[in-house]
């Protein structure tokens, strides 16, 4: 019993000495190395472009970081809207400004609007702050008054408050023909499947590199838009590929 009341006393007295040893730390070096540490004013960077208002806040020996980044009209994209601490306190060298950035205005994913009637796609768009653009009506192997084209491809990133445009389809008409439809900036993908919509199938593919669009856009269409062909019939596209230069006037068919 004897040895078990002197092991507790000393270790209390071993913490009452380091609680004793960190008190006189504190007391006599940490704190008044920080009472003593140089202090600056937070200067204003609030509208600032983020690679200026960073740049501005090292020149003050403050740390800039970025907090979160939010959508906001009112804020061109990539400038501050709001710091902590706000400008003119008086803060110790060293420390953390916090930066909230624009992201600009609120962009959106395009839905599928393929298969829809106007009134549901109107109803799709408007869901998520976008509009119904315009609305050519061609003919196609869908059901009369059914959409089976889009102007964005589905999942395209636009602004709100844009505008989607559509073809809808007027049926088949055999005594004039199908409409060529618009393929030019669709992927291969998005062509062999608006053609096929249409009746219609692809001819010969022609490969022209490109370093400025992304591979398998197609560049080019015979015929082109707006003609009429007959049901069956193809429709040669020629279609970036992201190969080595060619030489002049060189062609991949396929």
């Amino acid at each position: 019993m004897e040895l078990l009341k002197k092991s507790i006393v000393k270790k209390l007295l071993l913490l009452f000495g380091i609680f004793f040893v960190f008190a006189v730390i504190m007391d006599k070096i940490i704190l008044p190395w920080y009472v003593s540490s140089p202090e600056t004013s937070v200067p204003s960077v609030v509208g600032l472009r983020t690679e200026k208002a960073m740049e501005v806040l090292i020149d003050s020996d403050l740390e800039p970081v970025i907090s979160d980044t939010t959508y906001d009209e009112k804020h061109p994209l990539g400038t501050v809207i709001l710091q902590n601490p706000g400008s003119g306190e008086i803060v110790k060298n060293g420390r953390r400004i916090y930066l909230f950035v624009s992201g600009g205005e609120p962009v959106v994913l395009v839905p599928s609007l393929r298969g829809k009637s106007l009134r549901d796609a109107k109803f799709a768009l408007e869901r998520i702050g976008l509009k119904l653009g315009y609305m050519e009506e061609l003919p196609s192997g869908n059901p009369k008054g059914v959409i089976f084209d889009q102007q964005f491809a589905e999942g395209t990133r636009i602004k709100k408050g844009e505008s989607v445009g559509v073809s809808i389809s007027s049926g088949v008409e055999a005594d004039t023909g199908i409409v060529v439809p618009d393929l030019i900036g669709k992927s291969l993908a998005e062509a062999e499947r608006t053609l096929a919509d249409s009746l219609l199938k692809v001819g010969k593919i022609n490969y022209q590199r490109s370093f400025s669009l992304l591979p398998n856009t197609v560049l080019d269409q015979y015929p082109s838009s707006g003609n009429r062909i007959k049901e069956g019939d193809a429709v040669d596209l020629f279609v970036t590929t992201s190969a080595e230069p060619l030489d002049e006037n060189e062609i991949i068919e396929e």
